[in-house]
C-alpha cells in the first residue's frame, strides 16, 4: 500500500532539492555561478519556474548549498592528501600543513569555478547564515587547526584559530593570484614551491616565538618570517 500523499511530499521535495543542486553544480562548473538563470534551472528539472522557489526561498540559498556540496569534497581531498601523514612531532605538523597547502591548490585548480564560488557568495545584511553553512566552514578550518595545536601547544585556542584563519588567508592569496587568467600563468610546481616555501617561513616564525604572540601581530608574522628568509 502506498503511503499518503501528504507523507511522500517531503520526500519529493528532498529529491528535487537534490536535483535541483545538482542542476546548479553543472552549469556553475561550465560557467560560474553568474550563469545561474532560476528558468534555466527550473527546466533543467521539469518544473514549472513558480515551482523552483517552493524548493528553495531564492538563488542565493540554491548558491549556498552548491558551495556547501563544494566544502565537502574540499575537506575530503584535504583529508586523502593529509590523513594518513603521521602527527607526533612538529615537524610532522609542518610537513602536514604543507600538504593540506598543496591539497588545497590542487582542489582549486581542478574544480575552478565551483571553487571561485566559494568566495563570490554575498548575501543581504539581515541574512542570517544557516547551522549548517557555518559548521561546513569551521570544518575546513579544523584541517589547518589540528596540525596548528601540535606546532604551538602553549598558545590558547582563540590565537591558534586566529593563526588557522591567517595562514589559510595567506595560501588563498598565492592560489588565488597564481590561478588568475589575467595573469601571466605561473606553473604548477612554482606554485607549490611557492607555497611550500611560505607556510614553511611561517611556521618557522610562530615557533620560534617564546610565548604567545598578541592577535594582531599575526597579520603581519607571514611577511616578517619572510624578511627573516630573505637575510639568510
Amino acid at each position: 500500500m502506498n503511503p499518503p500523499l501528504s507523507d511522500r511530499r517531503p520526500e519529493k521535495r528532498k529529491a528535487q532539492l537534490v536535483a535541483l543542486t545538482d542542476a546548479a553544480e553543472r552549469r556553475i562548473a561550465e560557467g560560474g555561478a553568474a550563469s545561474l538563470r532560476a528558468r534555466d534551472l527550473a527546466a533543467d528539472i521539469g518544473i514549472a519556474l513558480g515551482g523552483l522557489y517552493n524548493i528553495v526561498a531564492d538563488l542565493d540559498e540554491l548558491l549556498l548549498r552548491v558551495s556547501s556540496r563544494t566544502l565537502g569534497r574540499l575537506g575530503e581531498a584535504l583529508t586523502a592528501a593529509s590523513g594518513a601523514l603521521p602527527l607526533q612531532t612538529k615537524d610532522d605538523a609542518v610537513n602536514r600543513l604543507v600538504a593540506i597547502a598543496h591539497a588545497y591548490l590542487h582542489f582549486a585548480r581542478d574544480n575552478l569555478l565551483l571553487w571561485r564560488t566559494l568566495f563570490e557568495l554575498h548575501f543581504a545584511d539581515d541574512m542570517v547564515l544557516p547551522a549548517w553553512a557555518a559548521d561546513d566552514q569551521l570544518r575546513l578550518f579544523r584541517h589547518v587547526a589540528e596540525p596548528l595545536a601540535l606546532l604551538l601547544p602553549d598558545m590558547d585556542e582563540p590565537r591558534q584559530t586566529l593563526a588557522a584563519r591567517t595562514l589559510f588567508a595567506a595560501v588563498h592569496g598565492i592560489v588565488t593570484l597564481g590561478l588568475e587568467e589575467r595573469l601571466v600563468a605561473v606553473p604548477l610546481t612554482a606554485l607549490e614551491a611557492q607555497i611550500e616555501w611560505l607556510v614553511r617561513a611561517t611556521c618557522r616564525g610562530l615557533r620560534e616565538q617564546e610565548s604567545p604572540i598578541p592577535p594582531a601581530q599575526f597579520l603581519v608574522l607571514g611577511s616578517s618570517a619572510c624578511a627573516e628568509e630573505d637575510n639568510l
